[in-house]
């Protein structure tokens, strides 16, 4: 995707210098682009933990880097594989919601366990490393080849732009590049359909308003930012065709959590008949859990998330504001879970299925071969 006309990956990595790493600190956006450098494990994971890098499919890009700078200080340590194994340890609790971080420490595992040294770990690391942002952004160009189909159709159907509804960030910023929920908006803009995103601001955070409004504007597709109640609203005076988001766990069964605030936005397009989907690389897919609500970790973050609000000043000024009475405790839910039964259909790299999990195991047969869950 394209920052200013040039086109820009989240992070930057090349695995013959995995010494020169970098991210995008999100926590800057929109206001000023940084480049955060991750010299080392430890700045990978305050990385995640201080969501610089956030969205399931690039926290699992940058857990598969920090496993890669691990291998890199442990090479000429004796036990490597005990410095390896920690390191794993140190990601998973960065972020307990998005399956993804679970996935690429466990591909990175995998890919040393055989190793004799660690110059031998390290070359496997960082080269799995690569292969797993590579296979992010072909995973992300795929689904948005599949998904802007639906887009295509709603349009050959009325002539008029199609009007979709996303919550929170699920674009090229959560991925490595193309993003999830954005990518069929991205492939459909380009070949020329006539659409317009509605972008839920997305509190306490407020990754809509400052990420996903951001990076549309960059690549010049035609969206307005509302208030995260507007929708249902929208919904009900025939302005929305069609609801995309994304997801930082889905089971085998198609439950699906993602930010907060999705399953409102699915109970209203059930209520107006509306196709609501979610877009997904199969790094996401937890095939171990059946029950979302029951069984999906959801994280709990500050309260000062929730009670204070960031942004420019009319002097310019980057500044923090307490927006509720200092003594009032606030909850912080960071994701809700959304039933298959409100889910219209699930995009991935593989196609179109049912929120199901027989609808998942026709796009993927070869998990119905293994003892899950």
């Amino acid at each position: 995707m394209k920052i200013a006309g040039v086109a820009t990956r989240t992070i930057r990595f090349d695995p013959d210098r995995p010494e020169a790493v970098a991210v995008i600190d999100q926590r800057q956006l929109p206001h000023q682009l940084v480049w955060q450098p991750l010299p080392d494990l430890e700045t990978a994971a305050w990385a995640i933990e201080e969501m610089v890098v956030r969205g399931a499919p690039l926290i699992g890009a940058t857990a598969a880097v920090g496993m890669a700078l691990a291998g890199m200080a442990a090479r000429s340590t004796a036990d490597f594989q005990g410095a390896i194994a920690e390191a794993a340890q140190r990601l998973l609790k960065t972020r307990p919601t998005a399956v993804n971080l679970h996935w690429a420490i466990a591909q990175q595992l995998a890919a040393v366990a055989d190793c004799q040294s660690g110059a031998a770990a390290f070359d496997r690391l960082r080269l799995r490393a690569a292969e797993i942002i590579e296979a992010d952004v072909q995973q992300c160009a795929q689904i948005g080849h599949h998904g802007q189909r639906l887009i295509a159709d709603i349009y050959a159907q009325t002539g008029r732009p199609v009007n979709v509804l996303t919550h929170c960030n699920a674009g090229w910023l959560a991925c490595v590049d193309w993003g999830t929920a954005t990518a069929p908006i991205y492939q459909a803009f380009d070949q020329g359909i006539p659409l317009h995103v509605w972008v839920d601001e997305t509190r306490p955070r407020n990754q809509g308003a400052k990420l996903t409004a951001w990076e549309l504007g960059q690549h010049g597709v035609p969206h307005t930012l509302i208030a995260d109640n507007t929708g249902g609203h929208l919904m009900q005076h025939g302005l929305v065709d069609l609801v995309i988001v994304g997801s930082d766990r889905t089971t085998r069964c198609g439950d699906v959590a993602n930010k907060i605030g999705t399953y409102l936005k699915a109970l209203a397009a059930k209520d107006n008949d509306l196709p609501f989907y979610v877009a997904l690389p199969s790094s996401t897919i937890d095939w171990t859990l059946r029950d979302g609500v029951r069984e999906i970790p959801i994280e709990q973050r500050s309260d000062r998330e929730v009670k204070y609000m960031d942004g420019r000043t009319e002097s310019g000024a980057i500044a923090s504001v307490l927006i509720c009475p200092e003594a009032s405790p606030a909850a912080n839910y960071g994701f809700d879970v959304t039933p298959a039964r409100l889910v219209t259909g699930l995009i991935t790299e593989r196609g179109l299925c049912a929120a199901s999990e027989a609808g998942l195991l026709g796009l993927f047969p070869e998990q119905g071969a293994q003892n899950h869950g």
